[in-house]
């Protein structure tokens, strides 16, 4: 009854008509993200956050907004998926290998329809099991004490990192640079500065939206720069659109199968929604055997990854909002969001602002059906989307970026450090070092040494105290698990060659 009462409160809180428009316009901008591809719903998140405060926006708003431009853009990466074989990002990959020869025979309405009703279960049933799953595991939390939650920041180092890159050793020189940033600035304990070299700006730290918007936006406008000036064109012709019932009724229990195989792998931190993506393929590809046609345009290889990629996107909330560890990259994104608002994530935050979680939860459920309704009659709209020259998005992408910070610190040294952060994420993407973990880094890494020094103050400087019990030993064997496991799947996980004429 706790669960009724409190979503309940959320729908008064989210139909509301300023919430609604909050959630249908983040809905709207995230399937158009999405669709463009290259920027996937961590870039397109990191891009608009600024928005959120150039308008003013509370905590409730805002992460409304914020997680409606997230599920629109899992939505939307299928349609270059589809239609350019190009995926919009990184977990609408595996729909390449199906939708894309659909739409090469002429079903490229009916692939688009399908992975829009498959995105649709999978985001739908995620949510119900956010709504269900986050208040178990937010009590389960209450009994994590310095050294537990020391290995649980350990465990989102080690397998966002390892999942992040190919390279074991790029993604963990990554989270020590983040790590390092995290450090700059006045000690908590001793007054001392650390790393400012006497500059007065750095006193406070670096701001976690200033390094995510340029890690993010602004490097990605230096990337559409160097390969994207010529804009794009559409690889198959899309011709009428209608739903393709059979097809819908034929994929029913592919779609179920698939959410509840992305869903646990969104729960897991750093699997995200490209690990559930691929293992919902690839279960199913498994169920069907060789007859089942995989690969050659089939309607279940294309509904499988979208309901798995999506029903992670909302397995990745869980960890996050239970326990402060971002699921996947886009996650952390939004953690930063919250922290920056004065909201922290974790198992007090359904009981001290449960208007925001229940809020946001309703708004969830509220803009999957906003997102079916949408991607179905107007995906033509996103589809010419793709046609826009880099010359128009550049401006806005800047604009938005610079005024969104400026309005929040005022400071024009932060808007320095914002372009420096650009550079940086531009150098390390062209040397394939991943830059989720050094976000990490900074958004974890006052947390983690908090968590240390206090577990060394509760022992006595004794470092045997952070296996001191069962849950911290099980979160320190998942963390090596998570790290070194990669080495040994990288050939499972290896990006499928692309589909050609």
């Amino acid at each position: 009854m706790d669960i009724l009462s409190n979503l309940a409160m959320g729908f008064g809180i989210a139909l509301s008509p300023f919430t609604l428009m909050l959630a249908v316009a983040g809905c709207f901008l995230g399937t158009i993200i999405g669709a463009l591809p290259g920027l996937g719903p961590s870039n397109g998140v990191a891009i608009l956050i600024p928005l959120t405060f150039t308008m003013g926006l509370d905590a409730t708003s805002a992460l409304v907004l914020m997680t409606a431009v997230y599920y629109g853009a899992m939505y939307g990466g299928r349609i270059s998926s589809i239609l350019l074989n190009i995926p919009g990002d990184e977990p609408a990959l595996m729909t390449t290998l199906d939708g894309y020869p659909m739409a090469k025979e002429g079903r490229a309405g009916d692939a688009l329809v399908l992975s829009g009703v498959a995105s649709f279960v999978g985001a739908f049933l995620a949510t119900i099991g956010l709504m269900l799953l986050a208040p178990m595991l937010a009590r389960v939390a209450f009994y994590f004490g310095p050294a537990e939650y020391f290995a649980l920041y350990l465990l989102a180092f080690c397998t966002l990192g390892g999942m992040a890159s190919n390279n074991q050793a790029k993604a963990a020189l990554a989270s020590c640079i983040g790590l390092a940033i995290a450090m700059i600035g006045v000690d908590n304990n001793s007054g001392m500065p650390r790393l400012t070299y006497g500059n007065m700006h750095l006193m406070d730290g670096v701001d976690f939206l200033v390094a995510i918007v340029g890690l993010f936006a602004i490097a990605e406008v230096f990337f559409f720069i160097e390969s994207h000036g010529k804009g794009s064109s559409i690889g198959v012709k899309l011709d009428k659109v209608g739903i393709p019932w059979k097809d819908i009724m034929a994929t029913k229990w592919t779609m179920l199968r698939a959410s509840g195989v992305g869903f646990v792998a969104g729960i897991l931190p750093g699997a995200g929604a490209s690990l559930g993506s691929f293992l919902a393929y690839m279960s199913e590809k498994s169920l069907a055997g060789d007859k089942g046609g995989f690969g050659t345009g089939v309607p279940k290889g294309v509904a499988a990854p979208e309901a798995g990629n999506n029903a992670a996107a909302g397995g990745a909330l869980v960890p996050m909002l239970t326990l402060g560890v971002p699921g996947s990259g886009t996650t952390a994104v939004l953690l930063a969001l919250l922290m920056t608002l004065n909201i922290t994530p974790g198992p007090t935050l359904f009981t001290d602002r449960p208007e925001v979680v229940w809020g946001l939860i309703a708004s969830l459920l509220i803009a999957n059906i906003v997102l079916l309704l949408m991607n179905v009659p107007m995906v033509k709209i996103f589809v010419k989307i793709l046609m826009v020259p880099a010359w128009v998005l550049l401006p806005g992408v800047t604009m938005i970026s610079f005024v969104g910070i400026y309005s929040l610190s005022g400071s024009y040294f932060d808007l320095l450090l914002m372009v420096g952060f650009g550079v940086l994420g531009y150098v390390l993407r062209k040397l394939d070092v991943p830059t989720v973990p050094v976000i990490l880094g900074i958004l974890l890494g006052g947390n983690m040494e908090n968590a240390l020094r206090r577990a060394m103050v509760l022992s006595d400087g004794d470092a045997l105290f952070l296996w001191s019990s069962p849950i911290a030993i099980g979160l320190w064997i998942f963390a090596i698990a998570g790290f070194v496991a990669p080495m040994f799947m990288r050939g499972l996980l290896r990006k499928p060659q692309r589909i050609t004429d």
